[in-house]
């Protein structure tokens, strides 16, 4: 005998039986078939979560990574902003030196400092007055031609050592011993170099200069250049002596502007710290037209200072 229900129902189009056991069994299939199918997308959805989260983990990594070399990066950067800013106060503290500097040469030169002018311009228009400056102190005399000792006898009248009456001294008697190394104030050509014996100077050296200069060395022992010879400013030239009429070794030492004399003083003591003082000490010279006329010649190799000059810009 089968252990299973039969359901009868009677309406009016009849009887109609279902087997209970059937039912059941559909009913488990249905079930198992539901569940195998929730099982497979729960697993799949599992895999999938899966996935998706190793790939979210390996973005993070990358984004880690990336995250770690812009942190380097920037640690680099302020490094180097902070290095920036300090060669940037190093800089700005060199030019504030350099501008203090320039400011020592525009004022030793004769400039006024103007502060809406760059650096740059500044600096251009001071390395302009300087090669103007180098040029007119290369070829008109300037500085000592001996080393210099003082000055036993000044520019003008006075009782004649020799003579004993009073004549017009037209240079400076300079005072150096015997064979003291004499050197040219200016680069020029050498008009005469030896003995003179009319003008009484006994040993003489005359060095023509551009734009109607001329200087004079006398009493001297011995020459060491010839006439028609050209010389440099700093150039050797003779030894102090005691040739001519001379009452003892000392150098006699005159400068000439178109043939007439002018008292040495201002020359011999003309440098770069009081360039501008001669302008205005020595005023037979029409300084503003000489200017003009060499305002744009440069010397390449100017001579920076004679040997002799060193106690003379004293």
């Amino acid at each position: 005998m089968n252990n299973h229900f039969t359901i009868t129902i009677h309406d009016d189009n009849g009887v109609k039986q279902f087997n209970l056991h059937k039912i059941i069994k559909k009913a488990i299939l249905y079930a198992a078939m539901f569940l195998g199918t929730v099982a497979l997308f729960a697993v799949a959805t599992i895999l999938y979560l899966d996935y998706k989260v190793d790939e979210i983990n390996r973005e993070h990594q990358s984004v880690q990574k990336a995250y770690l070399a812009q942190k380097e990066k920037n640690r680099l950067l302020d490094e180097s902003i902070k290095d920036t800013q300090v060669a940037l106060i190093d800089k700005k503290r060199e030019l504030l030196e350099i501008s203090e500097t320039l400011s020592e040469i525009e004022t030793l030169i004769g400039l006024s400092p103007v502060t809406e002018m760059s650096l740059q311009d500044r600096v251009n228009v001071t390395k302009l007055s300087s090669e103007h400056m180098a040029t007119l102190m290369q070829f008109i005399p300037s500085g000592s031609p001996i080393r210099y000792n003082g000055i036993t006898s000044n520019y003008g009248y006075r009782i004649h050592p020799t003579l004993n009456s009073k004549e017009l001294h037209r240079g400076l008697d300079m005072k150096a011993a015997m064979n003291t190394p004499v050197y040219a104030t200016a680069d020029g050509l050498v008009e005469w170099a030896g003995f003179h014996e009319k003008s009484g100077f006994g040993n003489l050296v005359i060095v023509e200069h551009n734009y109607g200069f001329k200087s004079y060395f006398a009493h001297l022992n011995k020459v060491v250049i010839k006439s028609g010879s050209f010389v440099k400013k700093g150039d050797l030239i003779a030894y102090t002596g005691n040739s001519g009429m001379s009452s003892g070794p000392h150098l006699h030492y005159e400068i000439r502007f178109i043939q007439r004399p002018v008292n040495p003083i201002a020359f011999v003591k003309w440098s770069v710290k009081n360039y501008r003082d001669i302008f205005e000490k020595e005023k037979q010279i029409p300084w503003q037209s000489l200017i003009a006329a060499t305002a744009h010649i440069k010397v390449p190799n100017p001579t920076q200072t004679l040997p002799s000059s060193q106690l003379a810009l004293q």
